[in-house]
C-alpha cells in the first residue's frame, strides 16, 4: 500500500494551496475483452490554480506505468516525479495544466475499473467503483473529496457496447480506421468530487424511460432514466417496478428539498461482483446485481432494494450537492441518506413497514458496532484514508439516521426539512463539515444544537434504558427511567437526551395485547422520574421507546419480560413486536439472558410472526445464538430442536409464501452442522421430496448443496453437474462455497491457499472460498490459527485494502468453544493468540489493528454468552448433553 494512504493532513495542505477546475478523461478500454490485455491506456488533464506560485504538490495515480507528465506544457521526467503513487508537481503557476498518461490496470477486486466475464455467455463488463479513494486507479487526479471540479469523459470501446458515464452523451463517432471501436463524448459534469465520478461500458441490457416534474416555483424538470444490466440477467429484470420506484423518488425528494434535481439525467446501473449495496455517482447510481432476484425473493428483499434505491436517490442532494470536506464528516451523507432512504419508503410506496425494518435490521446493525471497542462518535476521527476504508460502519449509516430521527422528534420535522432545505441553498457544489449544519438546522429550528451534537454526534457508545417501577394491588406507584450510558472511548458517563414513549400495552377480551395508553416524556440524566405514570393500572407490558424514536438498548422489567416470553405472537402491533424481538436479542447478546432463551422464543413465536422481515433477521439471530452462543455441551441438542421446529414449519407454512422461503432457507443454513434433514434436503434436490409451492430454484439449490458438501454427501462430480446447469455468476460464487465446505483437511488447505496466497479469485469468489472454508467444526480448522496471525502483515502490504479487509476479517479463528472442563473467555487459546498478535505489532496499520480488535471482540462475547448459559442451566442438563 506504499504511499497510497493519503493523510488527513496532507489531504488539508494540497487544499489550502490547489482549486481544481476541471478534468477531461480519456480511457481506452476496446481491448477489455482480451484476457491477455490487462490494462488500459489513462489520460487525465486537468486545469487548477495554486495560491502560492513556485510551490509544489502532487496528483495521485496508482497506475501500472506512467508513460508521461507534461505540467503547463513542459515534459517531465517519468522517474524523476513519479513516487508510488504519487506524482509530484513543482514550481507550479497561478493557473496550471497537467496532462498524465499512463496504463491502467483492470480490476478483480471490485476498486477502481472492474472487468468480470460472465460465465453465462462469456461477454466482458467493466464498471468503475472509486469509494473512498480508488478514482485514482482508473485515472490521474487530486483524490480527496474537497477539490471539486467539472469532468468530461472520453471513452474508447467496442462499438456493440453500451457506454455511459456522469454526463449525458453529446457524440459517438465510430472510427473509420477501426469500424468495430467507437468513440463516446460525454458533456462536463456540474462540480463534483472525484470518489463520485464514474464508467460503464460493456454489452449491457439497457431499459429507457423519463420522469417530468413540477416544481413549486413553476419550474419543469425533464429528466431522461435508463435502467442497466447484464444482458443475460435480462430476463429477470423487473425494469416496469425499479422505473416507478425511480419516478415516485424524484418527485418526492424534489418536493421535500425544494431544490431542483442537479445532475441533468438518472441512471441506474445493476452490476456484477460489486463491494457495496450502490454507489451514489451522480447521473449513474451503481448498485449490487444481486437486486436482481434471478431466484425466488422475499417481498423484505424488494423492499431492501427500494430502500436502497431511494437511498442513493438522497445522495443526490446529501453527499453529492453537499459533499464532507474531509471523510471525518462522511455521516453527512449517509446518515442523512440513510434516514432520507426509509422515510421514502414510507411516503411513496406502498410498504407500510419501512421503519419496523429499520428498527428490525438497520439499527440493529448500529447496536452491534456501537458495542464493539473500536466503536467512535458519529462525527468520527478519520486520520488517513485507510480509517476512511473501515468506517463505511453501522455507526455512521444506522447509529446516524438513528440520531436524525431522535433529531426529527426533537425539533419537528417542518423544521428539520427547512434547514436541510436551506443547507442545500447555501452549499449547493461545495464542501461542509458539522457546523455547516447545525448552523442550518438550528436557524430553522430556534434551537442551539450545540450541546445536542456534542451529546449524540461526538460521543461514542450506546445507552441502555430500563425501568424502576414500585407499586402494589396492581397499581403503578412512582416509575423512573434509568440510562446506562458510558462512553467506552472516553471512559465518561455520557447519559443523552432523549424524547421517548412509553407504551402500556394489556390483554383484551380477545386475548389479544393491545397498547392501552402512552406517556410521550423527555428522559435525561442517569435517572428520569415519570410522573404520569403513577397511579396507572399496571399493564402486562410497559415498553419504553415505544414507536421506537430514540437510539438505546432496552431491557425488559422482570413482568413485562415475562408477558413477551409467554405472549409474543399475542401482540398485534409490528413495531412493538419487532421492538420485543430485539430486546430479548440484546439480552442474550449480553448474556443477560442464556442464549438458549432466545432460540427458545423463536422457535415458539417465529411460526407466527407475519412481518417477513422480522421473521428472516429473528430465524438469523437464533441461528448465530445456536452456532456461537450456546456451549458446546448444550448446542447438539438445541440445534436438534431449532432445525425440527424449521423443518416443520417448511412443511406447514403456506404455499409460495415468503415465509415457507424462510424456512427452507433456514433448514439449509442450520443442516450445515446437523446431519438430521439432509435426506429432505436431497429429496428436494432430486425431485422425490415435493414441498408444495416452493421455488426450488438456482439460490435454494446451492443452499441445500451448501449443506450436504459440508458433512461429505456432495462429490465435486455433482458439484460439477449443479454449475453446467446453473452457468452464471451467482452459480459459481455457490460452486466454490460448496467446493471449500467439504469437511477434508486437504480441502480446508487449499481453500486457504486460495484466499491467502492466491491472487486469482475475484472479490465475489474469495468471500465465496472463506463461506465454505469456515463451514466446519472448529477442530478442522485448529491448524490455521497460527498460520492466520503469521500471514496478517503479509496479506495487509501486498493485496488491495478491499481484499485485505475481507481476508483479514473472514479468515479470523471466530467458531471457537469456551473449554469445556475450566477456563475463561479471557484466557481462550484464541484470545491469549489475538492479544499477543495486538501486543507485538502496536505499529501495524491502524486500519489492519481495527479489524483484529473487532473480531476479538466478538469472539469474547461469543464464549461469555457461552459461559453464562453453562453457569445457568442445571447440572443434569448439561451432563445429559453429554
Amino acid at each position: 500500500m506504499s504511499n497510497q494512504n493519503l493523510s488527513r493532513e496532507e489531504a488539508a495542505a494540497r487544499s489550502a494551496l490547489i482549486t481544481t477546475h476541471s478534468y477531461d478523461v480519456s480511457l481506452d478500454v476496446r481491448e477489455a475483452a482480451d484476457p491477455a490485455v490487462a490494462g488500459y491506456t489513462s489520460r487525465s488533464v486537468i486545469t487548477f490554480s495554486a495560491s502560492e506560485p513556485g510551490a509544489s504538490t502532487f496528483v495521485d495515480f496508482i497506475a501500472d506505468s506512467v508513460h508521461s507528465v507534461f505540467l503547463n506544457g513542459k515534459g517531465l521526467a517519468v522517474a524523476d516525479v513519479v513516487d508510488g503513487s504519487r506524482i509530484r508537481l513543482e514550481n507550479l503557476q497561478p493557473e496550471n495544466q497537467v496532462t498524465i498518461t499512463g496504463t491502467a490496470r483492470y480490476s478483480t477486486s471490485g476498486e477502481g475499473m472492474h472487468r468480470f466475464v460472465d460465465p453465462a455467455d462469456g461477454q466482458c463488463y467493466l464498471y468503475t467503483q472509486y469509494e473512498p479513494a480508488d478514482a485514482r486507479r482508473v485515472f490521474a487526479n487530486f483524490e480527496q473529496p474537497d477539490l471539486k471540479a467539472e469532468f468530461t469523459f472520453h471513452i474508447m470501446a467496442p462499438s456493440d457496447w453500451q457506454v455511459s458515464s456522469n454526463g449525458a452523451e453529446v457524440l459517438r463517432t465510430q472510427l473509420t480506421s477501426d469500424p468495430a471501436t467507437s468513440r463516446w463524448d460525454f458533456a462536463p459534469s456540474k462540480a463534483m468530487s472525484t470518489y463520485i465520478t464514474t464508467v460503464l461500458a460493456g454489452p449491457y441490457f439497457k431499459a429507457e424511460d423519463a420522469w417530468r416534474g413540477t416544481l413549486g416555483d413553476g419550474t419543469v424538470l425533464d429528466i431522461p432514466l435508463a435502467l442497466y444490466c447484464r444482458a443475460s440477467m435480462a430476463g429477470s429484470f423487473d425494469a416496469d417496478a425499479l422505473f416507478k420506484l425511480t419516478r415516485n423518488g424524484l418527485t418526492f425528494f424534489n418536493e421535500l428539498f425544494d431544490f431542483p434535481y442537479p445532475w441533468g439525467k438518472y441512471e441506474q446501473a445493476f452490476v456484477p461482483e460489486y463491494n457495496l449495496g450502490a454507489m451514489e455517482n451522480p447521473g449513474l447510481v451503481t448498485f449490487t446485481e444481486s437486486y436482481v432476484f434471478t431466484s425466488r425473493a422475499a417481498d423484505s428483499q424488494y423492499q431492501a432494494r427500494a430502500n436502497t434505491l431511494l437511498h442513493e436517490m438522497a445522495h443526490m442532494w446529501f453527499g453529492d450537492l453537499v459533499t464532507m470536506k474531509w471523510w471525518d464528516d462522511l455521516w453527512l451523507k449517509e446518515s442523512f441518506a440513510d434516514y432520507m432512504g426509509t422515510l421514502g419508503v414510507d411516503r411513496t410506496t406502498d410498504w407500510d413497514t419501512a421503519w419496523v425494518n429499520f428498527a428490525n435490521n438497520r439499527k440493529a446493525w448500529a447496536y452491534v458496532q456501537d458495542q464493539l471497542p473500536t466503536t467512535h462518535p458519529i462525527v468520527a476521527d478519520i486520520p488517513d484514508l485507510e480509517a476512511a476504508k473501515q468506517n463505511f460502519d453501522g455507526i455512521t449509516y444506522a447509529k446516524g439516521a438513528s440520531v436524525l430521527k431522535q433529531l426529527v422528534a426533537y425539533v419537528g420535522f417542518e423544521a428539520f426539512i427547512a434547514g436541510s432545505r436551506q443547507y442545500f441553498r447555501d452549499h449547493a457544489y461545495a464542501n461542509t463539515t458539522l457546523a455547516d449544519l447545525l448552523a442550518a438546522l438550528g436557524a430553522a429550528s430556534g434551537r442551539d444544537l450545540a450541546e445536542w451534537a456534542r451529546q449524540w454526534l461526538q460521543t461514542a457508545g450506546i445507552s441502555t434504558l430500563s425501568t424502576e417501577i414500585t407499586g402494589h394491588g396492581g397499581v403503578l406507584g412512582p416509575v423512573a427511567v434509568l440510562q446506562d450510558a458510558v462512553d467506552p472511548v472516553t471512559g465518561r458517563d455520557e447519559p443523552r437526551p432523549h424524547r421517548l414513549r412509553i407504551g402500556l400495552y394489556d390483554f383484551d377480551a380477545g386475548g389479544n395485547l393491545v397498547r392501552t395508553d402512552s406517556v410521550e416524556t423527555d428522559v435525561a440524566g442517569v435517572r428520569t422520574d415519570v410522573e404520569a405514570l403513577a397511579g396507572r393500572p399496571r399493564p402486562a407490558l410497559l415498553l419504553v421507546n415505544d414507536e421506537d424514536l430514540t437510539y438505546a438498548k432496552v431491557r425488559l422489567d422482570p413482568h413485562s419480560e415475562a408477558t413477551v416470553r409467554g405472549s409474543l405472537d399475542k401482540l398485534g402491533d409490528p413495531m412493538a413486536r419487532a421492538l420485543c424481538w430485539t430486546a430479548l436479542w440484546d439480552s442474550a447478546r449480553d448474556a443477560v439472558t442464556p442464549a438458549e432463551r432466545y432460540v427458545e422464543a423463536v422457535q415458539r413465536f417465529g411460526p407466527a410472526e407475519p412481518g417477513i422481515g422480522v421473521l428472516l433477521n429473528v430465524l438469523g439471530n437464533a441461528s448465530t445464538a445456536v452456532e456461537r452462543y450456546v456451549p458446546r455441551t448444550r448446542r447438539d441438542a438445541v440445534r436438534r430442536g431449532f432445525l425440527d421446529t424449521a423443518a416443520a414449519q417448511l412443511e406447514a407454512a403456506a404455499p409460495g409464501s415468503d415465509q415457507q422461503l424462510a424456512w427452507a432457507r433456514n433448514v439449509a443454513a442450520t443442516s450445515r452442522y446437523d446431519a438430521g434433514r439432509l435426506d429432505m434436503l436431497r429429496g428436494i434436490l432430486d425431485g422425490s421430496v415435493v414441498i408444495d409451492g416452493l421455488a426450488v430454484d438456482a439460490e435454494l439449490r446451492w443452499n441445500f448443496w451448501h449443506a450436504l458438501a459440508a458433512h461429505g454427501q456432495a462429490s465435486p462430480e455433482q458439484l460439477g453437474r449443479e454449475l453446467a446447469g446453473d452457468n452464471t455468476a451467482s452459480g459459481k460464487s455457490g460452486h466454490a462455497t460448496a467446493l471449500a465446505a467439504r469437511p477434508d483437511p486437504a480441502v480446508k488447505a487449499a481453500a486457504w491457499d486460495a484466499a491467502v496466497r492466491g491472487t486469482d479469485l475475484s472479490n465475489q469468489l474469495l468471500s465465496a472460498t472463506i463461506a465454505g472454508f469456515n463451514t466446519a467444526p472448529a477442530a478442522l480448522l485448529a491448524e490455521f490459527i497460527d498460520p492466520y496471525f503469521e500471514s496478517l502483515e503479509q496479506v495487509w502490504a501486498e493485496r488491495s485494502i478491499e481484499i485485505a479487509s475481507r481476508i483479514v476479517r473472514g479468515l479470523y479463528p471466530a467458531g471457537q468453544d469456551l473449554d469445556s472442563y475450566g477456563g475463561t473467555p479471557d484466557t481462550h487459546a484464541v484470545i491469549r493468540r489475538t492479544d499477543d498478535w495486538l501486543a507485538a505489532h502496536p505499529d501495524a496499520p491502524r486500519a489492519l489493528r481495527r479489524i483484529i480488535i473487532e473480531q476479538r471482540s466478538q469472539l469474547h462475547r461469543a464464549l461469555t454468552a457461552q459461559a453464562l448459559t453453562a453457569q445457568a442451566l442445571p447440572l443434569e442438563a448439561t451432563a445429559a448433553a453429554r
